[in-house]
């Protein structure tokens, strides 16, 4: 059965993940667990593409991010970073370049930002490890990048504690792509921010997106911020891809169950709407993978559901 790892059509992968797992062992003796926080997960992204990856706490996203830039050795499975196997032993060579060429923007601002460094410092600390030494092209290079993104070149010698949320983000976000990285990953950018400021730091990527054609891995949970800002959207569950789709393609026809439940948990903005909205649980012991293993399937041009042959039987069937 085809894999939905391939690249959409409308430009070759930036980025191949195929089959990664990262699982994690804790206790002692009789004691120890195995979590398999990532089991078997494959996507692409597209050069110049949003991707948009949602699930409840706990379901792997953010260490699917965290995996592929190599913050976790991965357990197993592969990862394609511009045609070039980077999950297993890397040199220091290829590290330096995959921290140039790969950045991660953190959920939390101020947990992300070292209290004890400037944002000078802080901002222009790829740059030092890119080989730019020379202090005056750092920090011409740090004032442009913070002008970019909606501070001051006076904020430079400023530490992380004297900014508010948002203003602590965009050094964050100024951080990541002073190397002129080819993908950004975005771990729940805004969720630790104020609604007003999410809006302004969602335009603040999509500006930063086409000035500088960014690739984007976009973690979070909000559904109404992924739909407005990806291209595509993969839905996470218990450590797996369930579905993925073009962003457009997924909130119109959601198909599994627990899409379709996640779906129903936006709150609607008319209280009228909010009022008649029907909230769909999600069981997960009505798949019975015992008997029937499941794999992935293309219902339409792009659209993956995994699931077994039955199920995608009664998915059309419900469908028609």
């Amino acid at each position: 059965m085809s894999s939905p790892a391939m690249s959409d059509a409308t430009g070759d992968a930036l980025l191949d993940v195929r089959n990664l797992r990262m699982h994690f062992t804790s206790g002692r003796g009789t004691r120890r667990v195995h979590v398999k926080a990532v089991d078997d997960v494959s996507f692409s992204i597209s050069r110049g593409e949003t991707f948009g990856l949602v699930g409840e706490s706990g379901c792997g996203k953010t260490t699917t991010g965290r995996t592929i830039i190599r913050l976790y050795n991965p357990t197993g499975g592969q990862v394609f970073f511009e045609g070039h196997d980077i999950s297993g032993r890397l040199s220091p060579r290829a590290t330096r370049l995959l921290a140039t060429k790969m950045q991660m923007i953190f959920q939390d601002p101020m947990a992300s930002l070292n209290p004890r460094m400037t944002v000078e410092e802080i901002v222009g600390e790829g740059l030092t490890v890119a080989g730019e030494h020379r202090r005056s092209e750092r920090l011409k290079k740090i004032h442009e990048m913070l002008e970019i993104v909606g501070l001051s070149k006076d904020h430079a010698n400023r530490y992380p504690h004297e900014f508010s949320g948002g203003q602590r983000q965009r050094i964050g976000i100024a951080r990541a792509i002073i190397t002129e990285p080819s993908l950004v990953i975005a771990d729940e950018p805004v969720s630790a921010l104020d609604v007003s400021i999410q809006a302004q730091v969602i335009n603040l990527f999509n500006a930063l997106k086409e000035r500088m054609g960014l690739t984007v891995l976009f973690i979070a949970h909000n559904l109404s911020v992924v739909k407005y800002f990806s291209d595509r959207i993969g839905v996470m569950y218990g450590g797996k891809l369930v579905e993925i789709a073009r962003s457009d393609d997924l909130y119109r026809s959601p198909t599994h169950p627990y899409t379709r439940s996640l779906l129903s948990a936006i709150p609607q903005p008319d209280p009228y709407s909010e009022k008649r909205r029907r909230r769909i649980p999600y069981d997960p012991s009505q798949h019975d993978y015992e008997r029937e293993q499941p794999s992935y399937h293309e219902v339409s041009a792009g659209h993956w559901v995994y699931c077994s042959d039955t199920e995608l039987q009664r998915f059309a069937n419900a469908g028609t």
